[in-house]
């Protein structure tokens, strides 16, 4: 199937000539005519006069007349090549098709202008079914992740998901759908449901979370925002009989509702491996040169409950491991019962991260190019604070017993979209109850 966008009301061709020349057609006097033409094509302004697309099936037309329309705009051939390039992009980021190949034809038929061109997407579209199958190691625990995908679901790039995770310590379900506006896909709404059922050894805690979400995501000037509201239903138990009373009391049913918010500012060329541009969300900030890549981020939260009601296990803030201060254990930071780690309701923390390529550069240009050196400084604190005692006395609360850790490792790159780290690590400012690491 395919459609044509044209600039009149009169049927067109769907096809022309090759803009190319082929040597073996010269001797032909009606090719004559053709390399002259695209000698004019070459060095004056042209008309796109349709656009076509072909190998359509289930996929709405409406959509991917926004993204092929600048095309029409376009003054001169490579005008034209460019336009058409950044088309393509735009049908491929649609996450609809498999193929996308554009082919840029002189315009034939009887009302073709001599400076005509026809230019033709040819599309392949993805199963209306898909699935995969992966295992992750990651934060000490291992899992195996199944997904059901049903991409295009209703023509218009719609894409509905399913995904099975279980792991050693966590098994989640979740059915989501996302739906883009067209012409504008970074404009787009994603209504998840999920179930959630995790275990925090660190607290004696398990965790059963039923939930279900919206989420909008829009940009503005130069900045991305997302807007969420998220309810949850959650289940809260003990792990083990050895729980502590202040763990155990916190155990039950409770409903939660939370409506967020977060802005970035993202020009960094990488995710993983940047090595130029700069990252901000909402108090989270780096920043990179171009040999080495130096960042640094700051970040911190503080739960304030209504109705002087104490505040739940589940919604409190956790420091320490890979993600926050390193050299400390997972979540092993702060107020603790009985070995039993509680959280607190207010925290902050930092890091200073140095990336830079191996020594002697073992492999550039190769497999070495997936690895960086790393050298840190992390540093935070998390407590709870009696909050008729005023800004100051909190700042002072925040700012004793600070744990820290330096050290060095290497990182190795997944793909684009994790990486693998190995660093040794020296933590300081260790208090009792904290439980610490040499290696991560």
């Amino acid at each position: 199937m395919s459609f044509s966008l044209v600039q009149s009301l009169d049927p067109l061709p769907m096809h022309g000539r090759d803009l190319g020349v082929n040597p073996d057609d010269l001797v032909e006097p009606p090719e004559m005519e053709h390399e002259a033409k695209q000698e004019i094509l070459e060095n004056k302004d042209v008309v796109v006069q349709h656009v076509n697309i072909q190998g359509l099936g289930r996929t709405k037309e409406d959509l991917l007349g926004y993204e092929i329309s600048d095309v029409f705009h376009a003054k001169n051939l490579i005008d034209v090549m460019k336009k058409a390039h950044v088309a393509r992009q735009k049908l491929l980021r649609l996450g609809i098709f498999k193929e996308v190949e554009v082919l840029i034809d002189t315009s034939d038929g009887t009302d073709a202008l001599p400076n005509g061109l026809d230019v033709t997407f040819e599309v392949t579209e993805i199963k209306r079914l898909t699935g995969s199958y992966n295992t992750m190691v990651g934060n000490n625990e291992g899992s195996m992740v199944l997904g059901l995908k049903l991409p295009n679901m209703l023509g218009r790039a719609e894409k509905l998901t399913f995904q099975f995770s279980y792991g050693t310590k966590e098994t989640s379900y979740g059915l989501s759908f996302f739906k883009p506006q067209p012409g504008h896909f970074e404009r787009n709404l994603t209504l998840n449901m999920y179930k959630v059922t995790g275990q925090f050894p660190w607290s004696s805690l398990k965790e059963t979370d039923r939930g279900m979400s919206a989420e909008v995501n829009f940009p503005l000037g130069m900045t991305n925002h997302t807007l969420k509201w998220e309810g949850v239903w959650r289940e809260l138990g003990c792990l083990a009989r050895s729980a502590s009373f202040a763990v155990r009391e916190e155990s039950g049913h409770s409903l939660k509702s939370a409506l967020s918010h977060t802005v970035s500012v993202d020009s960094r060329n990488s995710a993983i491996f940047p090595n130029r541009g700069a990252l901000l969300r909402i108090n989270q900030v780096s920043a990179n040169d171009v040999n080495t890549v130096l960042s640094a981020s700051l970040w911190g939260g503080m739960l304030y409950p209504l109705g002087g009601q104490p505040s739940c296990i589940a919604d409190r803030f956790y420091l320490g491991g890979p993600t926050s201060v390193r050299g400390f254990g997972m979540y092993s930071i702060g107020p603790q019962s009985e070995g039993d780690y509680l959280g607190g309701e207010a925290y902050w923390a930092g890091g200073l991260h140095l990336y830079t390529p191996l020594p002697f550069r073992p492999g550039k240009g190769g497999f070495g190019d997936l690895f960086r050196t790393h050298f840190f400084l992390n540093a935070g604190n998390l407590c709870n604070l009696n909050y008729g005692d005023g800004p100051r006395a909190h700042l002072q609360k925040l700012a004793e017993c600070i744990r820290w850790s330096y050290g060095a490792g290497i990182v190795l790159r997944l793909g684009n979209i994790a990486r693998l780290e190995l660093n040794y690590c020296v933590p300081m400012g260790v208090q009792s109850g904290d439980r610490y690491t040499v290696f991560l």
